[in-house]
């Protein structure tokens, strides 16, 4: 296989009736690392929301558990790309992202804004740092493949395409975005999971490397301190290198989904779907109330 041919193909195929088979190649075949770095990215950024950023510090989930909540955040998201939302391994994904968050008070809009970081963030990065830019097949793929997991979730007055994803996105972000406690704590823990994947003596390199990732806007949200313009741009170049390199390997022959990720750490000895995630007692800390995000489907 030639390194462009599998964009080929996707061209050939109908991004609105076909979508979630394409954002499956995208993800597994043509992007997986890139997609991965972009999903962390976007739920780092739902930290900075207040209300988003206090709730996951009150839960506990990313603060006291954080390599199970990064685990079983990646295994079920990545259950319904690769097996698809008829599937019963998606449906039972779907199931328990639901049953997760009708434990707890989360309003419809934060809901539709971390549909819109899934959207949005991974196109920027990719455009950015993949060693090509995402075709606009791909780009309407990955809009109508998370439109349909919003409908599963009960979310309303989804984006109709990416446009719509990455307007709401950024009208929502120049709104909300703020500092709290909470959310800063959640960042920082976060912040030392990551590390934590590599040998102890690189983590203040690494960290200065996630910051010159992130935005201003992240930045300040956080009260990071920001790295210099010097390290910012020799940190991006690095990561465009790397895209640049992967263009002269040839391409990816079998898929490579979230479950075969090493910073999967959690479960050597395998799991089940219907096992994952958190089970929420109602007047614990960080289970308020019902989800009042409107019915989900599954």
């Amino acid at each position: 296989m030639k390194r462009f041919e599998r964009l080929e193909q996707i061209r050939r195929m109908d991004p609105y009736r076909e979508a979630s088979e394409i954002y499956r190649l995208m993800s597994a075949y043509e992007f997986p690392w890139d997609v991965t770095r972009a999903l962390e990215l976007a739920l780092y950024r739902t930290y900075a929301v207040p209300g988003i950023g206090r709730l996951l510090a009150e839960t506990a989930e990313l603060t006291d558990r954080s390599q199970k909540r990064y685990d079983d955040t990646a295994l079920l998201l990545d259950a319904v790309v690769e097996h698809g939302f008829a599937s019963e391994q998606g449906r039972t994904a779907i199931r328990r992202i639901n049953q997760m968050h009708r434990s707890y008070d989360i309003g419809n809009d934060d809901m539709r804004y971390v549909l819109c970081t899934f959207v949005v963030t991974p196109k920027r990065w990719i455009d950015a740092y993949g060693w090509r830019r995402l075709s606009r097949h791909e780009t309407i793929a990955s809009a109508v493949h998370y439109r349909t997991l919003g409908r599963h979730m009960g979310i309303r007055d989804i984006p109709e395409s990416y446009e719509e994803f990455e307007s709401c996105l950024d009208a929502y972000e120049e709104a909300h975005f703020g500092w709290d406690e909470g959310g800063r704590r959640v960042a920082d823990a976060t912040l030392d999971l990551m590390t934590s994947w590599y040998p102890r003596p690189l983590a203040p390199v690494l960290r200065t490397a996630i910051f010159a990732l992130l935005d201003d806007s992240l930045l300040r949200a956080f009260r990071y301190t920001p790295p210099s313009p010097a390290t910012r741009a020799w940190v991006r170049r690095a990561v465009r290198l790397r895209g640049r390199a992967v263009r002269l390997m040839p391409p990816r022959r079998g898929p490579h989904y979230a479950r075969q990720n090493w910073e999967i750490k959690g479960y050597p000895d395998g799991y089940r779907l219907e096992e994952l995630g958190t089970r929420p007692v109602p007047g614990v800390r960080g289970c308020p109330v019902r989800h009042v995000g409107g019915p989900a489907a599954e």
